[in-house]
């Protein structure tokens, strides 16, 4: 369905949203989250389909996607790449043509963030980036979401991020920075996320925990790690988020996690399930954040 109007809206790595349309966002998203017993945004997208692609298994992307898509109005259309011509060499950009024709949105969670982006290059409707390797903005939404949630305001909060500086880290610093939180990155040599992204870059996740409002953790090996968990796991053990760490952190200091986690890993099970965690929070933020953004690119 080709746009009449112009080039369609991405969101590949959070950078496509300023400021001021990024608090828009997540005030769109509370009022979905508050409202959402008596049906907030229901019809918004009526009569769309977005197509749901995922490479990779997930649990909270696919599942929030599909309840997003469904309660706007939409129709989810779950796909997986070995059901699609792309497991037979059709190309990213004859694919992104012919999905044009028939949808209004594409969602992937994919293996290479190279993959997305090629789609997007050649889709005329817009893609959204569920997770790669490189980017998580779509989690980095809810988190922002959930930041706001328990300190009204965004600016000026200081987020410390422990452990490996993957996607999830990139895309914190990236929207982070946006809307003023001081996002501090602490993860092992040869595991640092690029200078020029967050505020601070360290290897001393006492450094990154001193007075930060929140202390966020990511598991130590993701899919696509395995042959690499011994390695990583030794590596990353002096990077647990627990009480001796969250002692550092402000009084009013809370615990995050994208998830899965493993508990006695990167994070101690007492902060995980506490009163301190905000980490359920930040997995029911993921719904509200993401109908806000569909109706934002789709709508």
């Amino acid at each position: 369905m080709p746009r009449l109007n112009g080039a369609p809206r991405h969101f590949l790595t959070g950078e496509e949203l300023g400021a001021h349309e990024l608090e828009q966002l997540l005030d769109r998203a509370r009022e979905l989250k508050s409202d959402r017993r008596n049906g907030a945004g229901t019809g918004a997208l009526a009569g769309r389909t977005v197509a749901l692609l995922f490479e990779r298994p997930s649990t909270r992307t696919r599942v929030s996607f599909q309840v997003a898509v469904t309660e706007l109005g939409a129709h989810p259309l779950a796909l997986r790449a070995d059901e699609l011509q792309l497991g037979r060499g059709e190309s990213i950009a004859d694919t992104a043509r012919v999905l044009s024709r028939y949808l209004h949105a594409i969602v992937i969670r994919s293996a290479a963030h190279e993959t997305v982006a090629e789609l997007a290059a050649g889709s005329e409707l817009p893609v959204i980036n569920a997770l790669t390797p490189l980017h998580h903005p779509c989690q980095g939404l809810a988190d922002l979401m959930t930041l706001r949630e328990r300190f009204g305001s965004l600016d000026g909060v200081k987020l410390a991020y422990v452990g490996d500086g993957n996607n999830v880290a990139r895309s914190l610093a990236i929207l982070g920075r946006a809307v003023g939180v001081e996002v501090r990155v602490a993860s092992p040599q040869g595991y640092e996320l690029e200078d020029g992204l967050a505020a601070l870059v360290t290897s001393d996740p006492r450094e990154a925990a001193d007075g930060a409002d929140a202390l966020y953790a990511d598991v130590w090996v993701s899919m696509g790690d395995e042959a690499e968990a011994e390695n990583r796991r030794e590596a990353l053990a002096p990077y647990q988020i627990n009480d001796e760490l969250l002692a550092l952190a402000s009084e009013r200091a809370v615990v995050l996690h994208c998830l899965p986690a493993h508990p006695g890993e990167e994070i101690t099970e007492s902060l995980l399930y506490g009163p301190r965690s905000a980490v359920w929070d930040q997995a029911e933020n993921r719904l509200h954040a993401q109908k806000a953004l569909l109706e934002l690119l789709v709508g």
